[in-house]
Formats: structure tokens, C-alpha cells, sequence
């Protein structure tokens, strides 16, 4: 489903990407494991079309991003650890927003489905400024997935949650991956990122160091 072929990023004179070579398989849950600063966030970037590469490929679902970006945008759902949320709607009020911005014309039915699917749905009349952090992180999953995306690309939706919120959002995220949607999801956390995935790999130093599928590693090793 995803395809990253010789892929390098520079800003200025700063390599932060080296030739990366990554693929992730319909269906599949890929945790992207590294320090801060290994350049997780930068793939993530390419891949969801929001940063140019300076050499290498991407394809989503056969579709080149160099010349099918926006085709490829309507495959993607992106959440990071900044909601992308208006506070001063209420959550039911952002995504009618987001559907009318993805197009989706009989959107009502959609909405309250991700608002049950991410434990919202009593809240949806809510605004969202007056939500915690998980809770917001949540919501910005139900826009992720409002238009039913194939792939869903998570930046470190962890970032600022305390353990009762994060432990919350990882079965909004394995509920979200047992659709049989497929997952990129970049994090620090290797225990977390090991529990919740199919296959691990980890980014050190702009490259790819390792790859392996989760069910074979100790998560202890990477304590």
C-alpha cells in the first residue's frame, strides 16, 4: 500500500533523510520507532504530501505522489499531535466542516458512526476548547477516518497525554487498524509502538537501522 523507494530529505544543508527504502503492506499496522531528531516526522511529512522529497519515491496504492498527489490526499487520513481542531465549534460542528471539505454528501450517518467510534458521541454537542487532550486527540482521529481512508498516518498521537488518556487513545487505535485500514504510526515510545503494531521498524540517524515484525521481538530489549 505504501512504497518509499531511495528517499532523501535535506533542509538547507542538513540531511535529516538518507536514501530511506520502506514498504507497508495493505492492512498492516508499521510502527516507526526512534529517538527525537531521527526524522520521523519528516517521512511522515513526505508521505502525506505536506514536504517535498529531494530524491526518491513515493507511491500509496500504485499512485505516485510526484504526480498523483491529490489523488493520493483522498487516500489518507492524517493525525498528529496537533489536533487541527477548531476550538470554538463543537465537535459535531468540525466534522460537518471536514465533510463538506472531503465532499461527503450524505454526511450525518458518517459523523455520529466515528463520534461511537472514538468514545465521543455523548460529547458531540460539546465545544472543543472546553476538551481535555485526549479527548481532542480523539476527535482528530474521527476527522481522520470521517471520509473512510485507506491508509491513516499517526505523528506521535501520544505527545501530551497522561497514561489514563493514552492508554484510552491505544484502543481508539487498534479499533482503527482492525478495519483493516493500513497504519503508519511514528513514535519514541518502543513498548507502546511494539504493543500496538504488526511490524516495527526503526529510524536512527535518517536511515532505516531495522526492521522486524513485532510478535518477535522482547519490547524489554528497547528499555
Amino acid at each position: 500500500m505504501i512504497e518509499i523507494r531511495s528517499l532523501s530529505k535535506s533542509f538547507g544543508l542538513k540531511p535529516v533523510l538518507h536514501g530511506i527504502d520502506l514498504s507497508v503492506a495493505k492492512g498492516d499496522f508499521l510502527a516507526l520507532l526512534g529517538p527525537n531528531g531521527a526524522g520521523k516526522t519528516t517521512l511522515l511529512r513526505v508521505v502525506s504530501t505536506l514536504s517535498r522529497p529531494d530524491a526518491g519515491e513515493v507511491n500509496v496504492s500504485g499512485l505516485s505522489l510526484s504526480t498523483h498527489a491529490y489523488a493520493v490526499r483522498e487516500l489518507l487520513g492524517v493525525v498528529t499531535h496537533h489536533p487541527l481542531l477548531y476550538t470554538e465549534l463543537t465537535a459535531e460542528e468540525n466534522l460537518r466542516f471536514y465533510a463538506r471539505m472531503y465532499g461527503l454528501v450524505t454526511a450525518e450517518p458518517r459523523i455520529r458512526t466515528v463520534l461511537d467510534q472514538v468514545n465521543l458521541l455523548a460529547q458531540r454537542h460539546d465545544l472543543v476548547g472546553t476538551f481535555s487532550r485526549g479527548m481532542q486527540q480523539r476527535l482528530a482521529i474521527a476527522r481522520a477516518t470521517l471520509h473512510q481512508p485507506q491508509v491513516i498516518l499517526f505523528d506521535e498521537p501520544h505527545t501530551g497525554l497522561d497514561q489514563d488518556a493514552a492508554a484510552m487513545l491505544d484502543d481508539v487505535l487498534r479499533s482503527v487498524a482492525a478495519t483493516g485500514r493500513t497504519v503508519l504510526m511514528t513514535t519514541h515510545d518502543f513498548a507502546r509502538g511494539l504493543a500496538l503494531s504488526d511490524r516495527v521498524a526503526i529510524l536512527c540517524r535518517g536511515k532505516i537501522a531495522f526492521e522486524a515484525q513485532s510478535s518477535t521481538l522482547n519490547p524489554t530489549a528497547f528499555s
